[in-house]
């Protein structure tokens, strides 16, 4: 059962209790790694490292309720908080935010390629500004105790040489940063969206893996394109950490696998069912608080994915989940629909 209420946040810097082991991690990926997402998250992986989306210091320094993006769920530990910005006194002031918050990494955003945030100089078009990312980085570092990290590209637009991203890497490092997490494509600033520029540009993962050789010293994680434990196994021979994105969402199962496989620890669940048994207390919770139900199961729609009962499942959430009365029931519901599904496909077989 997930335990606890959210995380009670004060003004004082807390302590945190969690050592990080980033071998293995889930991307910030905006709209999706919310709260509700990561909470299912930890019901099947307790070791994973988990980002928050990105939040900008526009958000946090002059909305009305910054808490509304910094609160999270006591289990979510171990948690970063990805910011966007590029202003060294607003990152300053927003990596202090985070420690006060109980996050255990506050990580700059330095790889996200939509227009939007490029307007504003945050992420990947702050790989033209590498000044810019050592005033941010040594500022954020100035303000808190917590470890600082970047995520970035391997180059922008037509940048086709390795020295490009070894030279950022070096001078960011030069800084005091520790830690880096490389998206192995670069960043089409003009041209293509961001979900094309998670698609088209080529990875080129040998350059992350020349990082680590040049940079011992340095920890270096791995994001871009890898959808599976062995994969990851594989990355983790060259690298020290693998940043798992849509895969972790779209077939969250994955993540079943990551404490045992990874991290030489016992799996938290042993079936899909037990790993929704686990949310249950959560999203009832959430449900008394005024949350609706679809903005919980949105993120449970691939738990079944390639196996009988999925397409029943989703389609079960997609039809009934929307309805503002929708309650916990319709979840039940639909995770009965599987089993009846299962048991049919076992007679099936038996038949045979």
């Amino acid at each position: 059962m997930i335990q606890e209420k959210t995380q009670e946040t004060g003004h004082s810097p807390v302590e945190s209790a969690f050592k990080l082991d980033r071998r293995f991690s889930i991307a910030p990926m905006m709209e999706w790694t919310t709260s509700d997402y990561r909470v299912f998250a930890r019901c099947l992986t307790k070791n994973t490292l988990l980002y928050t989306e990105m939040v900008t210091t526009g958000a946090l320094l002059q909305g009305k309720n910054p808490e509304r993006f910094l609160k999270y769920d006591a289990c979510e530990h171990p948690i970063a908080l990805q910011l966007g910005g590029s202003d060294a006194t607003a990152l300053a002031k927003c990596a202090k935010m985070a420690e006060e918050f109980g996050y255990d990494e506050v990580n700059l955003n330095a790889g996200c390629p939509s227009d939007r945030v490029q307007n504003s100089l945050i992420g990947a078009i702050l790989m033209a500004h590498p000044d810019k990312v050592i005033d941010a980085m040594k500022a954020m570092q100035d303000a808190t105790s917590i470890p600082v990290t970047l995520k970035h590209r391997i180059g922008l637009d037509d940048q086709q040489d390795y020295s490009i991203v070894r030279d950022f890497v070096g001078a960011v490092a030069d800084a005091g940063v520790e830690t880096f997490i490389v998206h192995a494509r670069n960043a089409i600033l003009q041209g293509l969206s961001p979900k094309e520029n998670r698609e088209i540009p080529p990875l080129k993962y040998d350059f992350v893996y020349q990082l680590k050789k040049d940079f011992p010293d340095l920890e270096i994680l791995i994001n871009g394109g890898i959808k599976t434990i062995e994969e990851t196994q594989t990355h983790l021979q060259h690298v020290d950490g693998v940043m798992m994105g849509r895969e972790a969402y779209n077939n969250p199962w994955v993540l079943s696998q990551v404490d045992s496989a990874i991290y030489g620890s016992t799996p938290l669940v042993e079936t899909r069912f037990e790993a929704l048994e686990r949310f249950l207390p959560y999203a009832e919770q959430q449900l008394a608080n005024g949350e609706r139900l679809m903005h919980l199961t949105r993120h449970l729609l691939g738990i079944f994915q390639g196996i009988p009962g999925g397409k029943q499942f989703r389609r079960y959430l997609s039809e009934n989940g929307h309805q503002s009365d929708a309650k916990i029931n319709v979840l039940l519901d639909a995770i009965e629909l599987v089993k009846q599904q299962q048991d049919k496909a076992k007679d099936k077989s038996n038949e045979h």
